[in-house]
């Protein structure tokens, strides 16, 4: 049953999943090729910076090197020049002991002092160049020390930032993947193809285009966190718009014959239909299901126009087991209608099933005699009894019923031989009625009330 209208929902909710993935993916994919190649181009730079690095360390180390071997030629030089100065105050001292000869052993001992003074000046002057040439080849190294730890602060800088860039795009990526929003991009291809599908399945127009709309405003802009939300969040959204359509506000029979039960005064009930819907034995199969119900319906045979309807109905409710009212073939309807109320008044019967003859919508003789029966009866329900298979004819149909006499309730026929749905799921929705039951095979109790959820779970359950 309904399973057209079925395979095009699941189609559906596969097709909006498998688009917001495919779209999720290759996003990820992309940010994926971001971050390696920012991971690339993070190594590039670290090595560059180490280096430039090592190179500065190089430079030092020679620059420290070259230092101390200057250092090392100055103090070598100096050495030699005092050296050369030490000979030569040699050789004036020599000249002049020569020249003093002749003096006296008195002076001998101040020469010697002085001897001894001057090596102690030069000594002194050794030790300060050995000292300044010192502090020279430290500050060299200190220096290139200095440079060194320099470039090395640098280097953990340029890695550490990096790394936090490495860690923001990480974060930024799972953020994508795990809250993506979907858009209408996403949907509106599909629900455009669904509104077609829909179409194709005898779904009326107006509601084809009020599903789509409900599915779209429900999915754009919601959030999911994992993949398979997709498919769950469309498919609530679609259990939503379709139980928005089905549910239809309208009359309650077993309370209607539970209070003319209380009251004494029967529920009067028409059937219209076009022929060949099935209304005879839809009425057959309501007489059957309210006297398992534990109450006494009454048929009456108005369908004074079709040869041989008289007699199909008062065959069934021979078999039912019910009482019928019935004229001769010709008769007034309205009259047979109205023997029914009576006799169900006397009888302290709760319900009076009236049937009517089968006319198109567009027979206005025919129509006029059905508001007669109205205007003579006053009857309390009006229900429609369409034939499933007839999809959008169906629904047309019930529209110029509805124009005609008022249709309070809607009874679908050959239901469980409806592939499409379309009738089922259009007919209430289009004249704001509710449908009651639906006809799911040819015998007495085949018959079932109806419920939007139930619909719901028969074209959306697994």
């Amino acid at each position: 049953m309904f399973e057209s209208l079925k395979k095009k929902f699941s189609g559906a909710i596969g097709k909006i999943s498998d688009e917001v993935v495919s779209e999720e993916d290759e996003e990820a994919a992309k940010a994926e090729e971001k971050k390696k190649k920012s991971t690339i181009a993070g190594d590039k730079d670290k090595k560059t910076r180490d280096e430039k690095s090592e190179t500065s360390t190089k430079k030092g180390k020679t620059t420290s090197k070259k230092t101390e071997t200057i250092s090392k030629k100055d103090a070598k030089d100096k050495d030699s020049k005092t050296v050369s100065t030490e000979d030569k105050g040699s050789k004036t001292a020599s000249s002049e002991d020569a020249d003093s000869k002749t003096a006296s052993l008195k002076d001998i001992p101040d020469k010697s002092s002085q001897k001894d003074e001057d090596q102690v000046k030069k000594s002194r002057f050794s030790f300060l160049r050995r000292k300044s040439t010192d502090e020279n080849s430290i500050s060299a190294e200190e220096n290139s020390t200095k440079a060194e730890s320099k470039d090395a602060d640098d280097s953990k800088k340029d890695l550490t930032d990096s790394e936090e860039d490495t860690e923001e795009e990480t974060s930024g990526l799972f953020t994508f993947a795990t809250h993506k929003t979907i858009s209408e991009k996403d949907v509106d291809d599909i629900l455009f193809e669904l509104e077609l599908a829909l179409l194709e399945g005898d779904v009326a127009l107006e509601v084809s285009e009020q599903i789509v709309k409900s599915v779209k405003d429900n999915l754009v802009g919601r959030k999911i966190k994992r993949r398979n939300d997709v498919a769950k969040f469309t498919k609530e959204a679609l259990k939503n718009a379709i139980s928005d359509i089905l549910v239809v506000e309208g009359p309650d029979l077993e309370e209607l014959v539970k209070d003319a039960k209380k009251t004494g005064e029967p529920l009067k009930i028409m059937f219209v239909g076009v022929n060949g819907t099935g209304k005879t034995t839809t009425i057959s199969k309501i007489a059957d299901y309210y006297l398992k119900e534990g109450y006494t319906p009454v048929i009456a045979a108005s369908d004074t126009f079709r040869a041989g309807a008289i007699e199909q109905i008062s065959h069934h409710a021979e078999k039912v087991g019910v009482k019928i009212i019935r004229h001769q073939k010709g008769a007034d309807p309205a009259a047979v209608a109205y023997d029914a109320v009576e006799h169900a008044r006397a009888q302290k019967k709760e319900l009076v099933l009236i049937d009517t003859a089968g006319r198109m919508q567009t027979n206005v003789n025919l129509m006029d005699e059905m508001k007669k029966i109205q205007r003579v009866v006053k009857p309390d329900l009006a229900i429609f009894v369409g034939d499933a298979l007839t999809g959008n004819d169906a629904v047309e149909q019930a529209r110029k019923f509805d124009d005609a006499v008022g249709v309070d309730g809607i009874i679908l026929t050959k239901a469980d031989a409806d592939a499409k749905g379309g009738a089922a799921l259009s007919i209430g929705h289009v004249i704001n009625k509710p449908i009651l039951f639906l006809g799911v095979g040819q015998g007495y109790g085949d018959i079932m009330e109806f419920h939007p959820d139930w619909m719901v779970e028969q074209v959306l359950g697994d």
